[in-house]
């Protein structure tokens, strides 16, 4: 058995350490700099209570992305120094950001014990290589991301911050290989556990969704299938679902290698990065030759968001939670006794709120960020969440779930075609969504995203926006000078949320307008960093007359566009003329 010392080793504070929601995340070059991140983990065990550090256990891996397994063997060497009991490591460093967390809730090791915490490694759907981007974020027991109260402790730390621990001592672990390797130190027994990266999560998929109807319409002539892991971490589980557990041809997986520079893609789930996938589909600029699948999805580089298509057809993520809440006590076992509740992030659609309303569901709206959702499921208030940049889970565990959300499609188009596999006419995706908009409406919607906004033009333009909603009748007499067709403005505010769960208020959230037919403007302003700010603009145009649902989006939505970008005074304030993507 290898013995180790504990070396102190004397630090002083970098500038800029301060997580966000998803944690630290900066370019490779940052991360590399002398005493960098050993800095941020020091300050995140300095954060911790001691019970939570000493003789803890605590699982470190993430998206495999570069610099991940050089900042594992230095991350282990400090949990080694700082008293750490044991480190768990998916095999070659690979965990996905919904795996981790359901490593977190469900592994136990052969004497009993359970995970405290996690170190994840994920820049999420940002690109990786050497001059990309890294990224370090720490989950808590619960299997979800650390709250404020702990992301505020770990960035004062990093602020005063004098000297780190460290086992200099202790040989690099061949994280390539399962087992268990033990080393001796001050404290006694460390070991660190390399556990293959799949088998805890497939086991938790099969306590969840009914892969024998799932491996049916695999395995049915008429069903045909394409998912994409655009060499994510999500490629390490593809195969084994997919293709070992549920029959999948493995020609029906894409780019499904974890790769540390995602084979030079961007590793994000939209119609914009995954080229391959969109084309294979048949939404791409040029018509292929071979027939699309019936189904396809994607991943980003962590595993938690997921896209979802049809046939030559894109399921809004907003379309998509709903589709799944409405259909999940039908279609999932895990949901045959009823949901808890729903919930959605402000921005994302209303699509949801109609289902909950329907089928007389307990209802959240909340602030962008995941931990909003993993208040309301500690509390067992909710079992099915989403936001429309292309995150979707459930109470299974507190990440976003890209493939969860995948299986619950495929649970929900094997349902509906429970009766046909055997010859009949296949109920596609587009004709789940279809149907979903004659049952309940149409929401039809877009995001446009104006990047590198001079900071201070776009807090005038927010603040303009709030003082405009103080007369809701000048409001309304602007609306119908642009549009006289658009509704009535019926409310304005700017977003605020108080917990139902801890009390907690988040204000300043974004500025809402809705309307009396159901329609949404909403205005956020996302990062003011070195490079500007970011003014993301949300339109939703709420649809009931079942002739008018078949619109093309952009059709359906112009007068409403119009609307937002003349009674913004978007082009005045930043000096666009246009967004810098469209979504």
């Amino acid at each position: 058995m290898v013995m180790f010392n504990v070396t102190r080793v004397e630090s002083a504070p970098i500038d800029g350490q301060k997580p966000g929601t998803s944690g630290l995340r900066k370019k490779v070059k940052v991360f590399t700099q002398p005493h960098y991140l050993h800095n941020f983990v020091q300050s995140t065990f300095n954060a911790l209570s001691v019970e939570k550090v000493k003789g803890a256990t605590l699982v470190v891996s993430g998206d495999g992305r570069y610099y991940s397994k050089d900042a594992i063997q230095i991350i282990i060497k400090m949990a080694a120094a700082n008293g750490v009991r044991r480190v768990w490591v998916g095999q070659n460093g690979l965990l996905s950001t919904p795996a981790v967390s359901a490593v977190i809730r469900e592994r136990v090791a052969a004497d009993g014990s359970k995970a405290s915490g996690s170190f994840i490694l994920t820049a999420s759907h940002n690109p990786g290589g050497p001059t990309e981007d890294f990224g370090i974020k720490y989950n808590m027991e619960n299997g979800g991301p650390a709250p404020e109260g702990v992301t505020d402790k770990i960035y004062e730390n990093t602020k005063t911050i004098k000297e780190y621990l460290i086992a200099e001592g202790l040989p690099d672990v061949d994280i390539s290989v399962i087992g268990i390797t033990n080393f001796e130190g001050p404290e006694g027994q460390f070991d660190v556990d390399v556990f293959d990266s799949a088998s805890d999560y497939v086991k938790l998929m099969k306590s969840i969704f009914d892969f024998q109807s799932i491996q049916k319409l695999i395995a049915s002539p008429q069903f045909s299938f394409c998912y994409d892991a655009l060499h994510g971490v999500g490629g390490a589980y593809a195969k084994p679902i997919f293709v070992k557990e549920l029959g999948a041809p493995e020609s029906s997986l894409l780019n499904c290698v974890p790769k540390e520079d995602f084979g030079g893609g961007h590793p994000d789930p939209n119609l914009t990065y995954a080229k391959e996938l969109v084309a294979r589909m048949g939404l791409g600029k040029s018509q292929g030759e071979q027939e699309p699948p019936e189904f396809g999805a994607a991943a980003d580089g962590d595993a938690d968001r997921n896209m979802i298509l049809g046939k030559r057809f894109f399921v809004t993520p907003s379309d998509s939670v709903a589709i799944i809440a409405a259909n999940a006590v039908q279609s999932i076992p895990y949901f045959s006794a009823g949901l808890k509740g729903v919930a959605r992030s402000m921005p994302t659609s209303a699509a949801l709120d109609v289902v909950a309303k329907n089928l007389n569901l307990k209802f959240f709206e909340v602030p962008t960020g995941w931990k909003f959702f993993g208040n309301l499921m500690d509390a067992g208030m909710c079992s099915v969440c989403g936001e429309e940049s292309f995150g979707t889970g459930s109470d299974h565990i507190r990440e976003k779930d890209g493939i969860w959300a995948v299986l619950a499609w495929l649970s929900i188009i094997a349902y509906k075609n429970k009766e046909n596999l055997g010859g009949g006419k296949l109920v596609t995706v587009e004709d789940i969504v279809r149907q979903h908009w004659a049952a309940y409406g149409r929401h039809y919607y877009t995001r446009y995203d104006y990047e590198n906004v001079d900071a201070g033009a776009a807090k005038e333009l927010m603040a303009y926006l709030v003082k405009l909603q103080s007369s809701l009748g000048d409001v309304n007499k602007i609306v119908k000078e642009i549009q006289s067709d658009v509704s009535n403005v019926a409310n304005a505010d700017e977003f605020e949320y108080k917990d139902p769960v801890d009390g907690s208020i988040s204000k300043h959230q974004g500025v809402r307008y809705l309307f009396e037919d159901g329609s949404r403007l909403v205005f956020r302003l996302s990062g003011t960093g070195s490079e500007g700010a970011t003014i993301r603009l949300y339109i939703e145009q709420y649809e009931q007359d079942s002739s008018k649902i078949g619109r093309e989006s952009q059709d359906a939505l112009a007068p409403l566009v119009d609307v937002a970008l003349k009674l913004s005074k978007m082009q005045e304030f930043t000096g666009r003329t246009a967004p810098t993507v469209i979504t």
